[in-house]
């Protein structure tokens, strides 16, 4: 049983990822700045938000739906990754990185989605 969003497994790997999403987009191009490094970052703040807005819910409909929000902006952050690389703004040493990153949250969430289903101990 978790106290805090902080403690969910899937809340901190999507933060790490956050990070090193800020940390990948500085280096891309001024002229990307309101474009791809912005909607790149809110897809990928949007995970772990998700993931903190959905843990306080009380019914299991309203956590997950906030869950399911979480998944999807993983995968619209899969989509820029993709592109970072097609464009050249990261090379594949980042891409892997990045994507092996967004697998792991990935995996984490689908877990602790499964135990919120389940009922498995995971309350407020």
């Amino acid at each position: 049983m978790t106290r805090t969003f902080e403690n969910i497994i899937a809340w901190k790997k999507a933060h790490e990822f956050v990070v090193q999403i800020y940390h990948v987009t500085s280096s891309f191009p001024d002229f990307e700045k309101f474009g791809l490094c912005s909607q790149f970052q809110r897809a990928a703040v949007s995970v772990p938000a998700n993931i903190a807005e959905g843990y306080k819910k009380i019914s299991k409909a309203d956590k997950l739906r906030f869950f399911n929000m979480s998944q999807g902006s993983l995968e619209e952050c899969r989509y820029y990754c993709i592109l970072s690389k097609d464009l050249g703004y990261i090379d594949d040493t980042k891409y892997q990185m990045l994507v092996q990153m967004l697998l792991d949250t990935s995996y984490m969430l689908n877990a602790y989605i499964k135990g919120v289903v389940n009922n498995n101990g995971i309350k407020d």
